[in-house]
This record gives structure tokens, C-alpha cells and sequence, in this order.
């Protein structure tokens, strides 16, 4: 791994910029690309942990307005009037910090969670503070983990500490494929 840290020696701003786009990519794998990259000393702590919140918050809120979009069409007018999804949507907005606290630890419920908040109109203002507040959180107990697993290793973590985290990623990204790939079979099916 010793490539990484040239890179990062070369390019002293382009871990800031990578772990700000992880996100984008895939949230849990950036987070714990994120944490290991602060633990093998690859930029400062602080900045790997604001670059990867600012990565996340933009990352999270831009659905919201996704979903605000979808509400602007016909088609999403008329779901919106059905009674299940008015049921929903009172869940959801009477519920939402719960909603989305419980969201952030629960892979796979943000985006359709983050989608619906902007369908509902929940305020942007609210999901926003939820969302950044549950991310400061998160990556909070991610980075502590990190780092208290990295003084427990000593000076061998620098050495593995990128090969879990490629290990880790790789599990959750083939985890989620494999999720994708049943639902696609399922849906097949049911035709």
C-alpha cells in the first residue's frame, strides 16, 4: 500500500477530494474507506471527517429534492393521493428525526427514506438538521472505532488497515449486489 501514500504525499488534497465523493459512490464503504484512510495517517483526522461529512450531507440531501421533483409530475401527484401513501406520509412526517436516526444505521432504508421525505414536503430545514446531526453521529462512532482499534494494533494497522477497508467495501458493494441481483430475479418472476 505503499502507492497510497506516495499518492497521498503527491497529492496531499486528493484524499480530501476522494473521501468527499466516496459518498456519492457508496455511503457505508466511504465511511469505512474514510475512517481507515484517517487511521493510516493519509491527510489530518479533521479533515478526512469534515471532507466525508460534507460528502455525505450533499450526497444524502441532493435525493430529497429528487423527490420533490417526483411530486412535481402527474404521476407522482396521483400516488401521492392514494391512502397508503397519505398513511405513509403521516408516519413519516410526524416520525422524522426517529425516522431518520434509525435510517442511518440501517443500510438501504436512506434513499427510499430520503426520497419519500422530499415527496411529502417534509421542511428541507428539519431533514437537513437530521441528516447532517445522524452523520456527525455515525462517522463520530466510525472514526472513534477506527482509531481505538488502531491503538489496540499499534503500528501494525497502518500496514493492514487499507487492505480491511478494501476487503470491508468490497463485502458491503458485493452485499448489495447480490441484493439487487434477487430483487431483479423476484421481479423476473413474478412477470
Amino acid at each position: 500500500m505503499a502507492w497510497l501514500s506516495d499518492l497521498a504525499a503527491t497529492y496531499p488534497w486528493g484524499i480530501y477530494v476522494l473521501v468527499a465523493l466516496g459518498p456519492f459512490i457508496q455511503e457505508d464503504a466511504a465511511i469505512l474507506s474514510a475512517a481507515t484512510a484517517s487511521v493510516a495517517g493519509l491527510g489530518s483526522v479533521r479533515g478526512i471527517f469534515l471532507s466525508l461529512l460534507v460528502g455525505l450531507s450533499i450526497s444524502d440531501l441532493w435525493k430529497y429534492w429528487l423527490g420533490r421533483a417526483a411530486h412535481t409530475h402527474e404521476w407522482g401527484r396521483k400516488i401521492a393521493e392514494k391512502p397508503g401513501v397519505q398513511a405513509a406520509k403521516s408516519q413519516v412526517v410526524q416520525r422524522l428525526g426517529v425516522s431518520l436516526f434509525v435510517a442511518r444505521f440501517v443500510p438501504g432504508t436512506r434513499i427510499p427514506l430520503y426520497l419519500a421525505c422530499g415527496f411529502f414536503h417534509a421542511p428541507f430545514w428539519k431533514v437537513a438538521i437530521y441528516v447532517i446531526s445522524s452523520a456527525i453521529v455515525y462517522v463520530s462512532i466510525a472514526f472513534a472505532l477506527f482509531h481505538w482499534l488502531g491503538d489496540m494494533a499499534g503500528e501494525q494497522i497502518e500496514k493492514y488497515a487499507p487492505m480491511v477497508a478494501i476487503v470491508l467495501a468490497s463485502l458491503v458493494i458485493g452485499y448489495l449486489l447480490i441484493q439487487w441481483r434477487r430483487a431483479r430475479v423476484a421481479k423476473q418472476d413474478e412477470a
